[in-house]
């Protein structure tokens, strides 16, 4: 583990326990975690040096996530994972869970 990264892994691990404390199971957080970080990733992927056209429309990106917060934030991140398994291709089969949406 680098330096760098360890401020990272500590402050997810202590989402972790927080969700964990309120009784969300293993599963279920590590579902969610795995969706932020591709959304994060592929926000990266979308910026230079790689300047990728990842697929994700802007309104349901990394950054719109960003200007939200609150209840309105759980609404939109609702929104973007319904609309991105609705997508066709690799996308949406991302974002589908055992064939259904999420």
């Amino acid at each position: 583990m680098s330096p760098a990264s360890a401020p990272i892994i500590s402050k997810v691990w202590s989402f972790c326990t927080t969700l964990r404390d309120d009784g969300v199971g293993y599963g279920d957080y590590l579902e969610q975690l795995t969706y932020l970080i591709f959304l994060k990733m592929a926000d990266e992927y979308a910026k230079p040096p790689y300047n990728r056209d990842v697929g994700i429309p802007p309104q349901y990106n990394w950054q719109s996530l960003k200007g939200v917060k609150g209840a309105m934030l759980e609404v939109h991140y609702v929104e973007i994972l319904r609309s991105l398994g609705n997508h066709k291709g690799m996308l949406g089969q991302i974002f589908t869970v055992n064939g259904q949406l999420i």
